[in-house]
């Protein structure tokens, strides 16, 4: 894969990143998801401090990360079940 050299906007400042062509959307997504979090603080709080809507900001989607991780090991084990269940069922036709 080759590297793309990208320039990404965070908090008002720019940082430079070389990423994989597949991960440009994402790293660009991302970067969005801070800016439009830091937005919202700073609409809705008295935080001027950079710092502090950068360490609120992280805080945010490191817990809407983690919930949504849970919820997909939940449905991933409602699959499991659901498939087990079926299988069982097959087994209990046949021995009819």
């Amino acid at each position: 894969m080759a590297k793309l050299s990208l320039k990404v906007v965070v908090a008002g400042r720019t940082y430079p990143l070389s990423v994989e062509e597949h991960e440009e959307k994402k790293v660009v997504d991302a970067a969005k998801d801070i800016n439009k979090a830091i937005k919202l603080l700073q609409d809705n709080y008295a935080v001027k401090d950079m710092q502090d809507l950068l360490a609120m900001t992280a805080l945010q989607l490191a817990t809407k990360n983690d919930n949504a991780n849970s919820e997909n090991k939940e449905s991933l084990n409602i699959t499991q079940i659901e498939a087990e269940l079926e299988s069982i069922s097959e087994d209990l036709e046949g021995l009819k």
